[in-house]
């Protein structure tokens, strides 16, 4: 089962993809994508249009995408919220089953500890994939985790 992770941000969104097979889990990729355009809604369809080329190159059987949570910053919250809703979108669109859950929800899964920090996700993500020499960013590490911990979960938003 290749399952999809996607750590939704305005600029820079992480992902990450494995492969499930029985109880082993194998890295595909990992990375993200930095939104180039300035304007918020240029912004958005690049946001769309690379969602749509990661479904085709890597046809996931499921996503996994963080939830919103508590922001402090609500101009920052407002235009993740966007961005997550144009993802969402062209995941629907794809007809790929969608998995939403909390940071918190995904740290409790991964590292056994619900407020981790970003150093315990990464050092399970490596653990679980069997990829010491794993070298990749925050947002690519979260989006691994959420793929992941999604491919032990079977519930999903259609």
């Amino acid at each position: 089962m290749i399952t999809l992770g996607i750590d939704p941000g305005t600029r820079r969104i992480g992902y990450g993809v494995v492969d499930y097979s029985g109880n082993s889990t194998r890295y595909l990729a990992a990375g993200l994508f930095k939104i180039e355009e300035k304007e918020d809604i240029p912004a958005l369809e690049e946001t769309k249009k690379e969602i749509d080329r990661l479904i085709a190159e890597y046809q996931p059987d499921a996503v996994a995408i963080e939830k919103l949570f508590f922001s402090k910053n609500q101009k920052t919250a407002m235009a993740v919220a966007q961005a997550r809703g144009v993802i969402l979108l062209a995941l629907k669109e794809q007809g790929v089953p969608i998995h939403e859950y909390t940071p918190n929800e995904v740290k409790m899964g991964i590292t056994g500890y619900g407020f981790a920090d970003k150093k315990a996700v990464l050092k399970m993500v490596r653990l679980i994939l069997n990829k010491q020499d794993l070298k990749v960013i925050d947002d690519a590490s979260d989006a691994l985790a959420l793929a992941i911990f999604c491919s032990g979960d079977r519930t999903a938003i259609h």
